[in-house]
């Protein structure tokens, strides 16, 4: 491991963007499927090329996101949501994150008979058994799928309402969040869903123009009231918007690794992240799906620190942190849980 590597190992990270699916450790996944008799191939090995993008599978959205359903054969049952949950708070404790938020679309693990609010409280057990040995701030950002539709949306918002952090004493739902195909899914469908979770006091943010163009990110922050936006490469072919995230404050959440991977951004080509820093906008540094990418939080900022250097990516985690949707002392005290 390098020097640049054990400096930022050991500096307090802030994991604003980081999905379940595609972030279970490879050998957790291996061990379930193998339990259950589910495992599609015969060695690990060969598992690992069906999780992980590999190298020629680079540059589309399609390929990147077929590496997520595999995991969704044995995600369907609340022991195992918990324990691959669990598994992934210890990987990140490992990588030196500090304050942690988890993104999960609670419906596509209902296909075995789980409500929408039993599966996200399967997520939450996994982040609370984890919290015990961990020293660290837990949260987590529900999903609405765009394919799923407006109303599906609306009704995981009041679902994640009611696992809000500020109505429990344990980890609770601190966030909401649409994700899933951009094109043809805009984000103003998706406007009654947000006012649901703003009025339920969850922080909101949207995957916007990741797979489409700057309109959507303006529209995530004008008609969704978007306080951050997921991804947002296009964001930086807009001046006039670079200069509107700025002023109001609005935090992209870059994936720089993923991005490549997925072709949102060109491979060789100057990352947006250095667009947005130069014209103020404020970002953090993020993972989005650390098996797929076969990435964790050092690896992320280590790859941005040999370009900007240590101190900026220290201060933009230093930063990130008061863009997080994780409020503890919002929390219900002990005794008074509801």
């Amino acid at each position: 491991m390098s020097d640049l590597e054990d400096r930022i190992r050991a500096l307090p990270k802030v994991e604003l963007h980081q999905h379940v699916d595609g972030s279970i450790p490879l050998d957790v996944t291996w061990e379930l499927m193998r339990h259950y008799r589910l495992n599609p191939t015969e060695s690990k090995d060969e598992m690992r090329r069906r999780l992980e993008l590999q190298p020629e599978e680079e540059g589309t959205l399609l390929a990147y996101l077929d590496k997520m359903h595999y995991p969704l054969w044995i995600t369907q049952f609340y022991e195992n949501i918990s324990q691959v949950t669990e598994a992934i708070v210890d990987d990140a404790a490992a990588a030196g994150v500090k304050t942690l938020e988890l993104r999960y679309s609670p419906v596509i693990h209902t296909f075995a008979g789980l409500t929408p609010r039993q599966s996200i409280r399967a997520v939450l057990s996994g982040m609370n058994r984890a919290r015990r040995r961990h020293p660290m701030k837990l949260g987590l950002v529900v999903i609405a799928m765009r394919q799923h539709g407006p109303h599906i949306a609306k009704i995981l918002a009041r679902q994640a309402i009611a696992e809000a952090q500020h109505l429990h004493v344990r980890t609770g739902v601190v966030g909401f969040d649409i994700a899933g195909p951009e094109r043809g899914n805009p984000p103003r469908l998706f406007k009654s869903s947000y006012e649901i979770a703003r009025l339920g006091r969850l922080g909101v943010t949207a995957h916007a123009g990741e797979d489409a163009p700057p309109e959507y990110v303006w529209q995530a922050v004008d008609e969704l009231g978007a306080t951050r936006v997921g991804h947002g490469c296009s964001a930086a072919q807009d001046p006039e918007l670079l200069r509107r995230l700025a002023r109001d404050r609005i935090v992209v959440e870059c994936c720089v690794s993923s991005n490549y991977h997925t072709g949102a951004v060109r491979p060789g080509a100057r990352h947006p992240i250095h667009a947005f820093l130069e014209a103020g906008v404020p970002v953090a540094v993020c993972s989005d799906n650390t098996t797929v990418s076969r990435t964790d939080q050092v690896r992320e900022s280590a790859r941005l620190a040999e370009a900007i250097g240590f101190e900026a990516v220290a201060q933009i985690h230093g930063a990130a942190e008061e863009f997080c949707f994780i409020r503890p002392e919002t929390a219900l005290k002990e005794g008074d849980d509801v």
